[in-house]
């Protein structure tokens, strides 16, 4: 009897040879899975689904995460305005973890015994796979052929046509991954410490050059509306905002970061949605929450982004931030205004009912309702009261 194996299968080069592999060399019972969280059209998923079948998969399952997806991670990353080193909104990083977390529970679910990825030896998703079903699935044996026997792509394509599948062996010049939250581009000039992607390598191409004005509407921390159009789920508003936003060439960038395994790393990415959401959400906390509600978030959110990016989703102090973050959330509520055009965006302004930026209190640098001179001149006086006594002591010390 066939060992059940289940495999995170997307109908490329690696994972189609993982297919082959694990059922004629090894023997295995092989069951894919492919997880969409949100880089995949329904023609696309029904044309993988038919691959993997012809490959001779013993099941073929397609999971739905996008919501979920949302739910779990990157509604934490828009409340914590999370930017690794203040530049990638964590696209990749982000959902290979919910990938990797819906793997698991299918090897749960179907009782298997051995769970498999097409990862590499090179680089973060096999730490962050690997990381999961270690502790998902304890026991499960982890089975990596692409990272094992170092394969090279030409071998990878031979191996396939001996098995009489056909693969195109022209290798496209940069490897795309697309998700709800962003779209990575790699190719040469990402191989180098210099070098930016030409026109061409970006999957969305510049087609708007007129500016428009967009207004988002947040509830609670939560992308509702767009302009006048609501939506039942946020992650349908940024599938739509990406629409808009997307032709003007905004949020194409190249980030430089540490991975997991200790070297540098360079890719590009293009988050339209994603850059305007995080700028837009951040300027309407700065209206309405407190100087230390914005402190504390600033530095539990840079954790958290970190510790993500590392694969650590699971760990429970990742659930003791969310809860914070969370609770912050409470007021951040209205409307901001953002005006879109060609390769950059500008936040024009907010409304909010919990607006803290309120004339009622006062007007920076004119005049002020809640406090008079006086006030401030005691205030001041007690407020560096500490440093007075110090620089007083340091004086009578040097007599």
């Amino acid at each position: 009897m066939s060992k059940k194996i289940v495999l995170g299968f997307s109908g490329g080069l690696d994972t189609t040879f993982c297919v082959k592999y694990l059922s004629e060399e090894k023997g295995y019972e092989v069951h894919s899975i492919i997880v969409n969280t949100g880089g995949f059209s329904e023609d696309e998923l029904k044309k993988i689904e038919e691959h993997a079948h012809k490959l001779g998969v013993a099941s073929h399952t397609t999971v739905n995460a996008v919501e979920s997806y949302y739910d779990s991670i990157i509604k934490y990353l828009i409340y914590g305005n999370v930017l690794k080193n203040n530049t990638y909104p964590l696209s990749v990083s982000a959902e290979r973890l919910s990938q990797a977390i819906h793997i698991a529970k299918h090897v749960q679910q179907l009782g298997a015994v051995s769970v498999a990825h097409g990862s590499t030896g090179a680089g973060n998703d096999q730490v962050r796979f690997d990381m999961v079903f270690h502790i998902m699935i304890p026991g499960v044996e982890i089975i990596t052929p692409i990272r094992d026997l170092k394969l090279s792509r030409e071998e990878e394509i031979a191996y396939l046509q001996s098995k009489g599948v056909d693969m195109n062996a022209e290798k496209a010049m940069y490897s795309i991954n697309k998700g709800l939250w962003g779209t990575s581009v790699g190719g040469k000039e990402t191989l180098s410490s210099k070098g930016m992607l030409p026109e061409s390598a970006w999957p969305t191409q510049v087609t708007k050059q007129n500016p428009e004005e967009v207004v988002l509407t947040f509830e609670k921390g939560e992308l509702c509306c767009i302009d006048d159009k609501k939506f039942q789920h946020p992650s349908a508003a940024i599938q739509y905002l990406q629409s808009i936003a997307g032709p003007f060439g905004i949020g194409r960038d190249i980030h430089v970061g540490d991975t997991i395994i200790g070297i540098k790393g360079r890719v590009g990415f293009e988050a339209a949605a994603p850059m305007v959401i995080l700028k837009s959400h951040h300027a309407l906390e700065k209206h309405v929450l407190t100087k230390w509600q914005l402190q504390w978030k600033d530095t539990l959110a840079q954790f958290y982004g970190n510790w993500l990016h590392e694969g650590q989703i699971l760990d429970p102090v990742m659930r003791n931030i969310e809860a914070f973050l969370e609770s912050t959330q409470e007021n951040v509520s209205g409307k901001v205004f953002v005006q879109l055009m060609p390769y950059r965006f500008q936040i024009i302004g907010i409304e909010s009912s919990f607006d803290l930026m309120n004339s009622k209190f006062g007007k920076y640098g004119e005049m002020n309702a809640g406090f008079t001179g006086e006030d401030v001149r005691g205030f001041s006086k007690i407020f560096g009261n500490q440093t007075i006594i110090w620089n007083a002591v340091q004086q009578e010390n040097k007599k």
